[in-house]
């Protein structure tokens, strides 16, 4: 067993991640807590957490990629994602998969090199296909289930973050002066 930062992870699970180059994730109830917020002329209102921001943008110093596959269409996402610089950001997507498969073949990687972070059921079939899926504290029950990993933080409170920390920890790049806040 290894020690990290939030939680006792085995051998095996750990040199697992020390093999990922990409990090793939879904947006509501991941990067946000899941709730969508309308005003009355129809905008929309999201939270997204500023640790998770710092830990995505700090992959970088891994080498490591981060992308969001999300089934909803947000002008907010897009705003976010490209002030973290994120490379990745495909919204309004029905299959996942698939989309991840074009990524993944981008990047010239296999699914073992990839994680993806979920919450709901949609979440499954990609989550079953990369090297480790992560569900967060609050996720469905059936996801929680089949997840590799389970953050101790719920989305949008935290979560991302502790799997950039992480990814970053077993690559030996957490307390590296290269990861700036």
């Amino acid at each position: 067993m290894i020690e990290t930062l939030y939680q006792r992870i085995d051998d095996e699970l750990y040199k697992r991640f020390q093999r990922i180059k990409l990090v793939l994730s879904d947006v509501d109830g991941v990067l946000s807590d899941g709730k969508i917020y309308m005003t009355a002329y129809g905008d929309e209102i999201k939270s997204f957490n500023a640790k998770d921001g710092c830990g995505i943008v700090s992959l970088s110093s891994c080498g490591v990629e981060f992308g969001v596959i999300t089934g909803r269409a947000s002008p907010l996402v897009e705003k976010r994602m490209k002030s973290l610089g994120v490379r990745y950001i495909c919204q309004g997507v029905r299959d996942k998969y698939g989309e991840f498969v074009r990524i993944s073949q981008e990047m010239g990687i296999g699914a073992d090199e990839c994680l993806y972070i979920g919450d709901d059921v949609i979440d499954l079939p990609l989550m079953r296909t990369v090297g480790i899926g992560v569900a967060v504290r609050d996720a469905h029950p059936l996801v929680l289930r089949e997840a590799d990993f389970v953050t101790v933080n719920n989305g949008g409170n935290g979560a991302v973050r502790e799997v950039t920390d992480l990814i970053l920890q077993c690559h030996d790049r957490l307390d590296h002066k290269e990861i700036s806040q």
